[in-house]
């Protein structure tokens, strides 16, 4: 069967899918990833299929609305900020889209953002569409939406707030989806469900039940598979030098920020170093997105470095918790430092704490020296979480999450 698997945003957004593209490949299915050129490369190094996708993200965050969102003081004037961006450039993400959809395929997997082109343009063709998201959106009592933060308003409020994040998502996306549904010829539709899809359709989630189970009051076709772990190449080698600094002393503490972009990358490299050296720990920092930089005897920077590799040689690991970053660390069985700055990383850090893996979340915009040195410490030393994070890695490691992705292709065959 051909397979195309349409992803957009940072590198935590299509590896997941390069991974689940690698085991449908592994099953006899033929895998395309429909993503950002800035990602082609690494698509073609694992053998998958390539369709590019317009805007370049890494730019968007790095412009002057993409920097706002670690500035705003709340999640409404996130939500505003990110509007605005999504204004710019869903109406290219949108005609990209298209164009590679009507390449052909025989079933269509859509990440969370570009789902509701997917959908419209699966109805048109009468091609099976089918939603594989990384972050649980659909609303709930259990938990509050993730983009409104970690605290619950109570299983009523919950569904509440997921309702009004609903007119939210609908002006992000009905000009552009209500535009592509007119050229393909559709009726229009009102928009009432998240990110202004239709109800009933099937949404296979590429996380751990064990991590956030599912919801008892999901719709059916909604199901929890488990991570699609992003694939390391079997021939990939670490620098001599990150080999040589691990070797040359107890487990570092990583940090990294992955795909955040900020203007002030120097004050948080600074930051991140001297809080490491206040917790008396050796330390990597890893350069991401907004060019962190640190070096010293204990310390050093380096660039892309696939996570499963490195993150069970540290002792804890400090990041921002986004999705794949998360992910990493639960696998790998160690702690956590969670500094959310945005969007769905506050609910993700919240998790970490709940699960007894990480100390409470720092907030990105009141984090001294002092408040991370103090985390720091309590990750590395408390036998507690890193009990826990190895029963966990332990937990996940016995689950398949492209398992039910397979048999949902299975039933369309």
């Amino acid at each position: 069967m051909r397979v195309l698997i349409v992803t957009a945003g940072s590198w935590g957004d299509v590896a997941p899918f390069i991974g689940l593209g690698v085991s449908l490949r592994a099953a006899g299915h033929e895998a395309v990833l429909a993503t950002h050129e800035r990602f082609e490369q690494a698509v073609k190094d694992h053998a998958l299929g390539f369709r590019a996708l317009p805007v370049d993200p890494r730019q968007e965050l790095a412009s002057q609305g993409g920097q706002g969102l670690a500035r705003a003081a709340s999640p409404p004037a996130e939500m505003a900020r990110i509007m605005r961006m999504a204004r710019a450039f869903m109406p290219r993400l949108t005609v990209g889209v298209a164009d590679a959809v009507r390449e052909g395929a025989d079933v269509v997997l859509s990440s969370t953002v570009t789902d509701p082109m997917c959908a419209a343009l699966g109805e048109a063709l009468r091609l099976p569409s089918i939603g594989a998201y990384l972050q649980p959106i659909e609303p709930t009592g259990a938990f509050p939406p993730m983009i409104t933060g970690a605290r619950s308003f109570g299983s009523h409020g919950n569904r509440l707030a997921a309702r009004a994040l609903w007119a939210g998502t609908d002006r992000m996306f009905a000009p552009a989806v209500g535009a592509l549904r007119r050229e393909l010829g559709l009726p229009r539709r009102r928009f009432g469900g998240p990110l202004g899809l239709p109800r009933g359709r099937t949404v296979l989630h590429g996380f751990s039940p064990t991590v956030v189970p599912r919801p008892a009051d999901w719709p059916a076709g909604h199901e929890v598979c488990g991570y699609w772990w992003p694939h390391t190449p079997t021939d990939w080698r670490p620098e001599a030098r990150l080999a040589d600094f691990l070797d040359a002393g107890p487990p570092p503490v990583f940090a990294g920020f992955g795909s955040f972009v900020t203007a002030d990358a120097e004050r948080l490299s600074t930051l991140l170093a001297e809080a490491m050296r206040r917790a008396k720990v050796r330390g990597i920092i890893q350069a991401g997105w907004s060019g962190l930089h640190a070096e010293s005897d204990d310390l050093i920077t380096v660039q892309d470095v696939p996570h499963a590799w490195l993150f069970p040689r540290t002792a804890a690991v400090i990041h921002h918790a986004g999705a794949g970053t998360t992910a990493a660390g639960l696998r790998a069985g160690t702690p956590a430092v969670p500094v959310p700055v945005q969007l769905d990383q506050h609910f993700w850090a919240a998790r970490l704490h709940t699960l007894g893996v990480a100390p409470r979340p720092l907030s990105y915009r009141r984090l001294t020296v002092r408040r991370l040195a103090d985390a720091i410490t309590a990750a590395v030393h408390d036998s507690g979480l890193r009990a826990r994070a190895r029963d966990l890695a332990a937990a996940l490691a016995r689950e398949d999450g492209s398992r039910q992705v397979l048999a949902a292709l299975d039933r369309l065959a």
